[in-house]
């Protein structure tokens, strides 16, 4: 079995044996091959990433998986975004035509190009669209410490 392409990771898509070598069936009858579906690899979050400058914000699609069921990580520098994306198995494997949606587990981890403040950071979902807010640090930033005396 040939391993999967950069592209049918990140996307999810499946790939078809050559048409030489699919049975007899008719162009629009072609089925997936059941040891495709058996593989079991995590899929690659596709992302925005951009700054302002206050903050670096990351957009990511996460469409049919609840909001308690991403675990995002951060650091001072990086971000992990983990998920699993379940399937309504009321279809069987052979009935379909054709199938490029990704199911299963998915994560990401970006590398940020600024150290953010951690405890200022916040996640928000709406429609499907994951939006990661990340103030950054402000390392110019100068206060006044009082000095005490004992």
């Amino acid at each position: 079995m040939q391993k999967r392409s950069f592209f049918e990771r990140l996307t999810g898509a499946v790939k078809l044996e050559d048409e030489n070598s699919l049975p007899e069936m008719g162009a629009a009858s072609h089925k997936i091959h059941p040891s495709i579906l058996e593989e079991e690899e995590e899929g690659q979050l596709t992302v925005d990433v951009y700054q302002t400058a206050s903050e670096i914000v990351i957009k990511t699609m996460v469409a049919g998986v609840k909001p308690e069921d991403l675990d995002v990580a951060i650091t001072r520098d990086s971000v992990t975004i983990r998920g699993k994306r379940e399937e309504d198995r009321t279809t069987s494997a052979e009935d379909y035509f054709h199938r490029e949606l990704y199911w299963g587990s998915f994560s990401r981890t970006i590398i940020l190009p600024e150290e953010i403040d951690v405890d200022e950071a916040e996640a928000i979902e709406k429609y499907g669209l994951l939006i990661l807010r990340l103030p950054k640090v402000d390392k110019n930033r100068q206060t006044k410490l009082k000095v005490r005396g004992q």
